[in-house]
């Protein structure tokens, strides 16, 4: 008798351990929309819905966007991690000579503020002036 209440007890400590890890696996598994192609890390992310998780339960690890339906994947190092005062799971971008940079994921609980890409902005900004360029000698003829 007291084998079977030690093996029921047993099973009960798996099934809430169980809990606990997933749990803190999800805490910061969010699901955004880039509305617009962004730029993060360096890397050119289509526009559409992203699963945003950690990469490890080290927050200042990074952060992995992955999207199905456009099957990318990224991931990005936060240069800050701050507390979230409230529950707005959201992103944030900086528009830089008419690209848009990925620079914060919000989530239920942390606001992860990310770096812009030197030779990306500087890529964006050359492509810029040369296109503003062909269109005012384009426009002379």
């Amino acid at each position: 008798m007291k084998n079977q209440y030690l093996r029921i007890l047993l099973a009960v400590l798996c099934f809430a351990a169980m809990g606990i890890t997933a749990a803190a696996q999800g805490r910061d598994l969010i699901v955004v929309t880039l509305p617009f192609p962004s730029v993060a890390s360096g890397k050119m992310l289509p526009a559409g819905k992203y699963i945003v998780s950690r990469v490890s339960d080290d927050k200042s690890e990074g952060l992995i966007l992955s999207s199905y339906d456009t099957h990318t994947s990224i991931i990005v190092h936060p240069i800050d991690v701050e507390d979230a005062s409230e529950d707005n799971p959201q992103v944030s971008f900086t528009r830089v000579a008419g690209q848009n940079f990925l620079s914060s994921i919000r989530t239920a609980y942390d606001i992860y503020n990310l770096p812009l890409s030197r030779p990306a902005i500087m890529e964006a900004a050359i492509q810029s002036h040369q296109h503003t360029h062909a269109s005012e000698s384009s426009g002379n003829n």
